[in-house]
């Protein structure tokens, strides 16, 4: 993941005005987990990924900064 994969999700919580704990509970994370990745401590597995992916309806290439 790159610094982009961090603004993305930040950016794709905020457009639906979600907190990192409300986003942290649909996906079922903890929420740590959510500011670890926004900040670039760390990144998703591929499941967390594709479950970011599925509950913003994006693709994982577009999370991962692969395509636009």
């Amino acid at each position: 993941m790159n610094a982009l994969f961090c603004e993305r999700l930040k950016e794709l919580r905020k457009e639906k005005k979600l907190g990192q704990v409300a986003l942290a509970e649909k996906i079922g994370v903890g929420k740590s987990v959510i500011s670890a990745w926004e900040l670039g401590k760390c990144e998703p597995s591929l499941s967390n990924l594709i479950a970011i992916a599925k509950f913003f309806d994006v693709s994982t290439d577009y999370l991962a900064g692969l395509e636009d």
